[in-house]
């Protein structure tokens, strides 16, 4: 699968310990998490945007709407980064107090995409962020596709940091607690719509209890 590359822009110039090359634990962090923060700039002002995402071995996707002012980049290097909160690191002195995380910074220059591609990159939007919901809802209709911007972004540039374990400073004299307060999220049950008439599917029901992560 081979190291991630290094640019000027992922070198790991402070806390190079946290950094990681090789390219599989940057499918780790994507895979983990369905929500990416976009930044572009728009009009000469910078915008970070929440959005939800998909990728494969090769790039990472966002959508929208056409009228989206985000995701009009084409032609621009833009930045996309996914973090991954798992703890609190409680030193004992605040200086040195962190958090456990796991994160992604990508940086490229998007494609918009057309055709069966616009459809391929949006099943894989929707199989990330809900698997089986793309065999079990409506799919998109050609009105609803030319609505619709999907950005294809390379996976060609990528930095990848992950911290992990407890406090650093153990030779610090202060006797008090130390360690790490983890942090998880899991899904919910499932609430229905109250006008839909049928069963929550096994798909959605299935992540109920399960952790995001």
């Amino acid at each position: 699968m081979g190291d991630l590359s290094t640019t000027d822009r992922t070198r790991h110039r402070r806390l190079r310990e946290q950094g990681r090359t090789d390219r599989q634990e940057l499918f780790d962090v994507l895979g983990a998490g369905f929500v990416c923060h976009l930044g572009v700039i728009v009009d000469g002002v910078p915008m970070v945007v929440p959005t939800a995402y998909g990728f494969d071995s090769e790039h990472v996707y966002i959508h929208g709407s056409v009228a989206s002012r985000s995701l009009t980049g084409e032609g621009r290097t833009v930045c996309v980064t996914v973090t991954h909160v798992d703890g609190l690191v409680l030193a004992r002195s605040v200086f040195e107090h962190g958090v456990n995380y796991r994160s992604a910074v990508i940086y490229g220059v998007p494609r918009a995409l057309e055709g069966e591609e616009k459809l391929e990159a949006l099943r894989l939007l929707t199989e990330h962020t809900a698997p089986g919901q793309w065999e079990y809802a409506r799919r998109p209709n050609r009105k609803e596709l030319a609505a619709t911007t999907i950005l294809a972004i390379s996976l060609e540039e990528a930095s990848v940091k992950i911290r992990q374990g407890p406090p650093d400073d153990a030779d610090d004299p202060h006797d008090v607690w130390a360690g790490v307060l983890p942090l998880a999220t899991t899904w919910q049950a499932p609430v229905t719509d109250p006008s839909a008439g049928h069963d929550v599917p096994d798909h959605v029901r299935r992540r109920a209890g399960t952790r995001i992560g």
